[in-house]
């Protein structure tokens, strides 16, 4: 175990024995692998309820908010905030089977079973990826027994700005050639990252998951912060309330201009220059060709 302030945090001990590829694979399928998480949870669920599969959202409905936060060693973490309500949503209160420890029973057995593997590729081989043994499972109630929704936010938002300002989560610019890597401002851990991103990204087995634009990710293509669509409220419900917030706010010291005039347009008079000289030279090139075919000559 280190300090947190020890510089061998987020350094591997054995950078030459380290498995760069399966880190960057297991990035470029950490999305897929968490939609088969929640497919699973789901069957699970109907499962030990006793219904059809196919049925499960005339039942119950899995909603869900998730945080991927990167790690000082360079790898995405997840948290995540699973909850189970009725078919109608947030509003809907889950069936009678919808208990926690079900809820419970099903993310554990899920996290641990579903898997991912890799295109095969000559120099790789394939691939099995999976979620790690690190896996904390707790439950959260609303009764006042447990965290509240204040908490639960608070706890979200913790690993979103954690998730961004990590070192670990390469460069918020992408990369558009191999010398790019050599100047960015990262740990040689990260750098060996993006060098295996880019590696990687000129096989063709490869070339669906795009290693080479996402390299300034380590590989990793969701967002930090993912929701199912009625975990919350929505992103453009959001924005109608805060249009309709500041139409009718009233903001003290500021003058409305409601009489528009035509302040004219065209060139700045430097630009209007340059212009200018461009047109001539266009203008005498023209010229010049028009000779040239006239006298029999070639044009260049």
């Amino acid at each position: 175990m280190h300090d947190s302030a020890d510089s061998l945090v987020g350094q591997p001990p054995c950078p030459d024995c380290y498995d760069y590829t399966g880190h960057v694979l297991w990035h470029a399928h950490a999305s897929k692998l968490w939609d088969r998480f929640v497919i699973d949870v789901r069957r699970r669920l109907a499962t030990s309820a006793g219904i059809v599969q196919s049925r499960f959202a005339q039942h119950a409905r899995l909603s869900f908010a998730r945080v991927a936060e990167n790690q000082k060693r360079a790898a995405v973490h997840v948290h995540a905030v699973v909850r189970l309500d009725g078919p109608d949503g947030p509003a809907d209160d889950p069936p009678f089977w919808g208990t926690a420890d079900r809820l419970t029973d099903a993310v554990q057995a899920s996290a641990g079973r579903v898997l991912v593997r890799t295109p095969y590729s000559p120099a790789a081989g394939e691939l099995v990826l999976r979620w790690g043994t690190q896996i904390d499972i707790r439950q959260l109630r609303a009764d006042g027994d447990g965290p509240d929704d204040d908490t639960v936010a608070a706890y979200v938002a913790k690993y979103v700005t954690k998730g961004a300002d990590e070192t670990g989560a390469g460069t918020d610019h992408k990369l558009t050639t191999w010398a790019d890597i050599d100047t960015v401002p990262v740990s040689r851990h990260v750098r060996a990252l993006m060098r295996t991103c880019w590696r990687l990204g000129g096989l063709p087995e490869y070339a669906p998951l795009h290693l080479r634009t996402w390299a300034h990710t380590l590989g990793y293509r969701g967002h930090i912060l993912t929701k199912s669509r009625a975990y919350s409220t929505t992103y453009a419900a959001l924005r109608a309330e805060r249009a309709h917030h500041v139409g009718h706010l009233d903001i003290p010291d500021t003058i409305t201009d409601a009489h528009w005039r035509y302040a004219g347009s065209g060139h700045t008079p430097g630009a209007a220059l340059i212009a200018a000289g461009l047109a001539e030279d266009l203008a005498l090139n023209r010229v010049a060709a028009r000779e040239s075919l006239l006298a029999g000559g070639d044009v260049v």
